[in-house]
């Protein structure tokens, strides 16, 4: 399979922030954000791909600011490194003012795929070529996100996690 860039994986969603996504203090369900994410950063897995894909784990949602009523919300979601049959997916969510269009990056998910045939089995996948200064951040700290949540699995021990181990020792 030939490589594919990030950028041919981005998929960007707007939408509006209406009164029944809304919690009691008029803030957007932190659900309804993720369901947008999934929905993002799934589009952004299969065009990766090219395959069916199925949401395997939501790895890191930070919820930093409020998303208000009428806000518009912009989801920015790239694939950030593919393995074998698995894909890491990094979603940024931005606010837009609707006066001044400044966008203020408010949240951000990383979510991992997998790519699967009609009977569910897994496929390849592509390997990702990283080209901007922070893609290449991103695809280097994706190894040690997946060890992570391999030893956390219980699929890993952790004496096998040799880019989790280089953060910690000391020569």
């Amino acid at each position: 399979m030939k490589p594919r860039t990030a950028h041919q994986s981005l998929t960007i969603n707007t939408e509006v922030v209406l009164p029944n996504d809304t919690n009691h203090v008029g803030n957007l369900f932190g659900g309804k954000l993720l369901q947008w994410v999934d929905i993002t950063a799934a589009i952004a897995a299969q065009r990766h791909c090219g395959r069916v894909v199925v949401t395997a784990a939501i790895n890191h949602v930070s919820f930093d600011n409020p998303i208000k009523q009428n806000s518009v919300v912009t989801l920015e979601a790239k694939v950030s490194r593919a393995f074998t049959s698995s894909m890491e997916v990094y979603v940024d969510v931005w606010v837009e003012n609707p006066v001044t269009g400044e966008k203020t990056k408010c949240n951000e998910a990383i979510l991992t795929f997998v790519a699967i045939d009609q009977n569910g089995a897994p496929l390849p996948v592509p390997q990702l070529i990283a080209e901007t200064d922070e893609e290449k951040k991103r695809f280097e700290s994706a190894l040690r996100r997946r060890q992570l949540s391999l030893i956390l699995g219980g699929r890993m021990k952790p004496e096998e996690a040799t880019e989790l181990k280089a953060l910690f020792v000391v020569d």
